[in-house]
């Protein structure tokens, strides 16, 4: 199935919800770029061991395909001084959820309990920060986006899916703050902006 190895399917048909697809990705070491800039195929994180959103995003995508699932992402898109995070996206009895692959304390998991996929980014609003800055960074969310139009030969590619990556960010996107309001968004106070520095991985973690 989808051109994985027989160790390769064994994990992904382990995968069978998103409690344990997020359950899965936790174990995974972050991939903090310290080689350089990556957007690694699910066979690449496998291989390499580690991941940062997009990749898990990918992976998560994939089990859910697998299991009868749509492989739908959502692109969340911060101020030019922070980075941007893609989710996988998920639904259960209608409503949305997301797995999500982070570093970040609080940019994670989502429960299926959005009405909509705006709902859910908007759960991401206020603990999407730029701990430098204290600043609040999350401008617009994306439609969800189907990884079917790329057939399946990604999800065991050998190269970086910079195809994907690209297209998924020129996909339409929608305000997060209205008009008018931007001027309104309060900075962090200085104990969350404590709590925003925390991360999960180390960087002198020679896995990551």
């Amino acid at each position: 199935m989808f051109g994985l190895s027989p160790e390769e399917l064994a994990i992904f048909k382990e995968l069978t919800t998103p409690h344990k697809i997020q359950d899965y990705l936790d174990t995974i070491p972050a991939n903090l770029s310290k080689r350089g800039d990556t957007c690694f195929s699910p066979r690449m994180v496998l291989e390499k061991g580690r991941a940062h959103c997009i990749e898990g995003a990918l992976i998560a995508a994939t089990a859910l395909w697998m299991h009868g699932e749509k492989p739908l992402l959502l692109d969340l898109k911060a101020l030019d001084i922070d980075y941007d995070h893609v989710v996988a996206l998920y639904k259960k009895n209608g409503y949305w959820g997301a797995i999500s692959k982070t570093n970040h304390p609080v940019l994670r998991f989502r429960d299926p309990v959005y009405k909509s996929p705006r709902e859910l980014a908007l759960s991401y609003f206020h603990e999407y920060t730029f701990p430098k800055t204290g600043q609040k960074t999350l401008r617009s969310y994306s439609r969800p986006f189907s990884l079917k139009k790329f057939g399946t030969d990604w999800i065991t590619s050998e190269k970086h899916l910079w195809d994907i990556a690209l297209a998924l960010d020129d996909f339409p996107h929608y305000p997060i703050v209205p008009k008018g309001q931007e001027k309104f968004i309060r900075d962090l106070s200085d104990i969350e902006l404590t709590a925003s520095k925390l991360s999960e991985w180390e960087r002198k973690d020679p896995r990551t």
